[in-house]
């Protein structure tokens, strides 16, 4: 079996939630592999998210300099290129750095690349088997993938259940080459911070969020109101958006805003994969949808077929009774 490592993102000091689902999908291609964990940065904070780490991976390398301040896919392209073995296969969260990252980098590897995996299935030989969603996830795709000279797959994030064991006891080795290695084209300059709406749904335990199915501005209405029951908050998909229903920063998903709710209510939202990809932190999801072959109902805890135009007034009325 190749040596499966797995790219860490973080922030302030933190690691990404990916990070415990990389490893999981790591377990799935070979249960007894000791799987690395590679994290790049600057300073302190890096430090901290690399400790943390080694309770749950049995090698942690640490790659800690100024080139690495921010997560410039260039840079970080290259520093793998020459620190990882020829036939090693690479997981990566799928998201707008993932995406950046991960086709180039097969490419200098001279290895497989797979996008946005929602599931494996099984390693037979040098062959992996892996699932993709098509179609806003409404036809699965499985692939044979030739891992013999090494891959590169990038991981739909919420995929795969967290593996929070933390029984690693691994080891953290600082790696940290001379910056002049590592000159790219592409310069990093500012980190352009948008602007904060009226509500911050990142603070939130509960989201009743609203997609197409809400059909006409007029009917948010009846969001609001199902959300002043609940003492929730309201957010949207990108579609409500787009239509300048709702403000930008109430939108949920990677080009939006990343929650973590302890309960989320998706309100005639289909659950693209860039939806999905904003909602972390395992919530209890309730999905309510007319249609029953959305994607939504396959990561839901609780799926209801109805046109939430008649279901929320509803739902709205029996939660004030109570």
């Amino acid at each position: 079996m190749a040596d499966i490592y797995v790219y860490i993102t973080h922030k302030n000091g933190v690691a990404d939630d990916s990070a415990l689902e990389l490893l999981a999908a790591a377990h799935k291609i070979d249960a007894s592999a000791a799987v690395t964990a590679i994290v790049t940065g600057s300073g302190a904070d890096l430090d901290k998210v690399a400790d943390a780490l080694a309770a749950s991976y049995p090698k942690v390398l640490k790659f800690n300099q100024v080139a690495l301040a921010y997560p410039n896919a260039e840079v970080v392209r290259k520093l793998l290129v020459n620190i990882l073995p020829a036939n090693a296969v690479v997981l990566v969260p799928h998201d707008t750095f993932g995406m950046d990252l991960s086709p180039g980098l097969s490419i200098k590897l001279d290895s497989t690349f797979v996008a946005d995996v929602v599931d494996i299935e099984a390693l037979d030989g040098s062959d992996l088997k892996l699932i993709r969603q098509e179609y806003a996830g409404m036809v699965s795709t499985h692939i044979s993938a030739d891992i013999a000279k090494g891959a590169v797959i990038n991981v739909r994030p919420g995929s795969f259940a967290p593996d929070e064991s933390q029984s690693a006891s691994g080891s953290v080795e600082d790696k940290s080459v001379d910056d002049s290695d590592l000159k790219v084209q592409r310069t990093f300059l500012e980190v352009v911070e948008a602007e904060m709406g009226d509500v911050d749904i990142t603070k939130s335990d509960v989201l009743v969020s609203i997609g197409r199915g809400i059909e006409d501005e007029e009917n948010i209405e009846i969001a609001d109101d199902l959300a002043e029951a609940l003492g929730a908050v309201v957010s949207c998909s990108r579609p409500i958006v787009d239509a300048k229903w709702l403000e930008k920063s109430r939108q949920v998903g990677t080009s939006g805003k990343t929650v973590k709710p302890k309960v989320y209510i998706a309100c005639g939202i289909s659950g693209s994969f860039q939806h999905m990809g904003g909602i972390k932190g395992s919530p209890f999801i309730v999905a309510i949808n007319k249609n029953i072959k959305a994607p939504i109902f396959q990561v839901a805890d609780v799926g209801i077929e109805a046109d939430i135009l008649d279901f929320l007034p509803e739902m709205t009325e029996a939660i004030k009774a109570m």
